[in-house]
């Protein structure tokens, strides 16, 4: 029975001061499994079942969407930080709205 593999795909924001700089740790399962810099495609091995992800530096943070995947399957997700201003305030009381993490 074969890996899985995650993919993702962090694309461009478009704010200028939206962590572009900031490389992201990946996180599956609770446990760190690499990490992402601005406009980087990534893959990940994964056993097959269910997983969690977050994706996150410090402060700045995704949410925790979960997934299924099977054996030699691979999962994709795009990611990047807040695009609008408003998004960057509501980040400060809400810290996982700063990272926008979508299965694609």
């Amino acid at each position: 029975m074969g890996e899985a593999t995650l993919r993702l795909r962090r694309i461009w924001s478009g704010v200028a001061i939206g962590g572009q700089g900031e490389t992201w740790n990946i996180t599956i399962d609770g446990i760190v499994a690499g990490t992402i810099a601005h406009q980087e495609t990534v893959e990940v091995s994964v056993p097959p079942g269910h997983h969690t992800l977050r994706l996150g530096a410090g402060r700045h943070v995704s949410p925790q969407p979960s997934f299924d995947v099977s054996a030699d399957e691979v999962v994709e997700f795009h990611c990047h930080g807040p695009r609008f201003w408003p998004q960057m305030v509501a980040a400060l009381i809400k810290p996982d709205l700063w990272i926008t993490l979508r299965r694609s």
